[in-house]
């Protein structure tokens, strides 16, 4: 293979990409924890878009996108383990000493240019990430608690309630360390589960009440609007290589992860599909806005509101490895944390729609992360080894990707863009 040399020879000083939360490296997780361990790495806010992508493409068809993206999902997670599984056993290393993340495996296939393009879709996906949850925790705020009262320095509500967290979130992300922040990411996943739970069970309850028109297909003109919103919900796919490296029995760990995906894409779909039933063509970008002034609504708005403040600086940190990395030596640097969560808050303040932005960080980026690189990977350490119909699969999820992405990202864009009724 045209890589072999160079990789077998660098492989044994990759630069190191390691994620803070993993720290030293843990036990060797059981079966049962290992599906733990996915479920927490994938499910995430963007499934608060669903129910919107489902008005947008109708919910037989969004149904079916939503299984097609978790199946070709599932598909290049699997590709990525299987080419670190060739890499290793052609240099006859072990993943403690050299590829434990997809950094580090851009770097062995590509060498540094495959280790920057890496980092760029990291740093611009865990970034779009947390300007998801700015977006939705300023817009639940604003709707919450919007008292009509005189705007301060012509700042929208919304506005308002971002530069109020503003200084918070300095002071969360100037933690050095995710020790003491680790543990939020465990209470943040029983606020998801729990208050999907609650929306679920409050859907099905007006949609028996008040059954509105629903539509099965919404048109070709939103499908890849809808498979933007379908990618991101999935994302996680950067969380994979260590997952399997915790694993006790690797071998089963391809089981354990279909397992996983496919609880995860059904209760996904039965998120969106009544979400979607419940309130039809009322149905607005983030789902927990369309219930009333309930105790229970609100509580459980406020705390998707908290389980978000307190995930954004977890999810935050690989954007500070990389950038520390590569500009401060891999020190510390406060104002490049503090300069970032600024930027972050700005882009956060120019997008007004919750499920469009999350259908553009999905077609721009988390496609190329998740479909695109790794077939692409799986396809240059294999070529050798592949049939013409591994190479056509391989080379056919690039296009897909590519297509989805240029398609996507122009269609969330107009989305976007286009003036509000």
């Amino acid at each position: 293979m045209g890589f072999d040399k160079e990789a077998s020879s660098s492989m044994a000083s990759l630069p190191r990409e390691d994620t803070p939360l993993l720290g030293k490296r843990p036990k060797l997780s059981s079966q049962s924890k290992t599906f733990a361990n996915v479920f927490i790495a994938i499910v995430g806010s963007g499934v608060l878009g669903l129910p919107y992508a489902f008005k947008k493409t109708g919910w037989v068809f969004g149904t079916l996108m939503l299984f097609s993206v978790a199946l070709l999902t599932y598909h290049c997670m699997m590709l990525l383990i299987a080419t670190r599984r060739r890499l290793e056993a052609f240099s006859k290393i072990t993943t403690t000493t050299a590829i434990t993340s997809f950094g580090d495996l851009g770097f062995a296939v590509c060498g540094s240019l495959g280790r920057f393009y890496v980092d760029i879709m990291i740093v611009l996906a865990q970034a779009g990430f947390c300007v998801s949850y700015l977006i939705f925790i300023s817009n639940t705020l604003a709707f919450l608690f919007n008292f009509q009262l005189p705007v301060l320095g012509g700042l929208s509500p919304k506005s308002l309630y971002l530069w109020a967290c503003f200084p918070f979130q300095l002071g969360l992300n100037s933690v050095p360390t995710l020790t003491h922040l680790a543990p939020l990411s465990i209470f943040a996943d029983v606020v998801d589960l729990g208050a999907m739970g609650v929306v679920m069970v409050e859907d099905l309850v007006i949609f028996l009440q008040q059954r509105p028109a629903l539509r099965s297909f919404g048109g070709l003109s939103v499908f890849f609007y809808g498979l933007g919103v379908a990618v991101y919900a999935f994302e996680g796919i950067g969380m994979v290589l260590p997952l399997e490296s915790e694993a006790k029995d690797r071998d089963k760990f391809g089981r354990v992860l279909g397992l996983c995906m496919a609880f995860i894409a059904f209760l996904y779909g039965s998120f969106g599909v009544l979400g979607y039933f419940a309130f039809g063509e009322e149905t607005r970008d983030i789902i927990t806005t369309n219930f009333g002034q309930g105790v229970v609504s609100t509580l459980v708005r406020l705390g998707l509101c908290v389980n978000l403040f307190f995930t954004l600086p977890l999810m935050m940190n690989p954007v500070y490895e990389v950038v520390e990395r590569r500009f401060c030596g891999s020190s510390y640097c406060l104002w490049v944390r503090w300069g970032l969560v600024l930027g972050v808050s700005l882009v956060a303040l120019f997008v007004p729609n919750f499920a469009d932005f999350l259908s553009l960080v999905g077609s721009s980026v988390c496609v190329v992360l998740g479909f695109v690189l790794p077939a692409l990977f799986h396809l240059m350490v294999f070529k050798q080894e592949l049939g013409w119909h591994g190479v056509l699969l391989d080379a056919c999820i690039v296009a897909i990707g590519l297509v989805i992405g240029v398609s996507g990202t122009w269609s969330s864009l107009m989305q976007i863009l286009a003036p509000t009724a």
